[in-house]
């Protein structure tokens, strides 16, 4: 996309974190706002701030559950009776779960899969009929550097992240041969100053303790706040770039896959080793 202002940009988990931060960066590029979150109090938190970096702003909030097919069919419907049209999809809304795979339970994984991966692909095959009417138009699917590399204990997270990466991919190759209209960013956050990691579940077979001690420490290791991250995905699309990867740690991630294809995820498994234990936390994490 070339062009921001008047653009109908929707956002899903745009209650908090990236989601807010990019409602505030597009309102400030003339863009009208279609904002869901499950959270009601925390999107219309957001609609407020908005409102009131720029009154001129048209902005509507939609309670979503973005893993249900159903529920999002109806906000796609919501929005074309608001707006009349959507330019630009943003599928943000996610949630994270600690525990390996021998201590995560199979509804542990189907409840992160199905907000994670299932709440992508609703978003984009439901919106695409209004995308393709558009001159111009958009999807950006937020992955994660675990879709990069995928560490120890992350079995689930990087699963999904690894899969909205897949399907980003194939999408924009294929819309790319149909000739369509419709671009398809993916971004690969590192870490962001957000409350996924502190309101992430905990496992069902894990110890609260270490997971409490895991959440500190990715609290304190967080890097880029969510309005630089939001300035960061903006200019991708105003590029129409394929891949967006924001954060030191996500390109030093991405070069560790490319140069140690097989070894990085011992690299990054033993690098998170270090940080626990200078944050005085080793013992507790593998406690039972």
């Amino acid at each position: 996309m070339k062009n921001l202002s008047g653009a109908v940009a929707v956002i899903t988990g745009a209650g908090s974190g990236i989601g807010r931060a990019l409602a505030l960066e597009l309102a400030g590029h003339g863009a009208q706002l279609a904002l869901a979150d499950k959270n009601q109090a925390g999107v219309e938190e957001t609609r407020a701030l908005v409102v009131k970096s720029n009154s001129q702003t048209t902005v509507k909030t939609y309670l979503l559950d973005v893993g249900d097919a159903a529920a999002v069919e109806g906000f796609a419907g919501s929005v074309q009776k608001d707006f009349g049209r959507a330019s630009l999809l943003i599928n943000n809304a996610g949630v994270a779960l600690f525990g390996t795979f021998a201590e995560v339970s199979l509804a542990d994984m189907e409840w992160l899969m199905r907000i994670n991966f299932w709440g992508v692909i609703y978003g984009s095959k439901l919106f695409m009929p209004m995308l393709e009417r558009e001159p111009e138009a958009h999807i950006v699917n937020i992955s994660s550097a675990f879709g990069l590399i995928a560490p120890a204990g992350q079995t689930a997270y990087g699963s999904s992240k690894f899969a909205v990466r897949g399907f980003s991919q194939a999408l924009r190759l294929e819309l790319k041969a149909a000739g369509s209209r419709v671009q398809v960013t993916c971004v690969h956050p590192g870490g962001i100053k957000t409350n996924v990691a502190a309101s992430a579940r905990d496992g069902a077979g894990t110890n609260p303790a270490a997971n409490a001690a895991a959440k500190a420490l990715f609290s304190q290791i967080a890097a880029t706040s969510p309005e630089q991250a939001a300035k960061v995905i903006v200019k991708g699309v105003l590029a129409d770039k394929g891949r967006v990867l924001i954060g030191a740690d996500a390109y030093q991630m991405d070069m560790l896959q490319r140069l140690f294809p097989y070894r990085c995820g011992d690299m990054i498994a033993k690098t998170f080793e270090s940080r626990f234990a200078q944050a005085g936390i080793a013992s507790q994490k593998n406690k039972t």
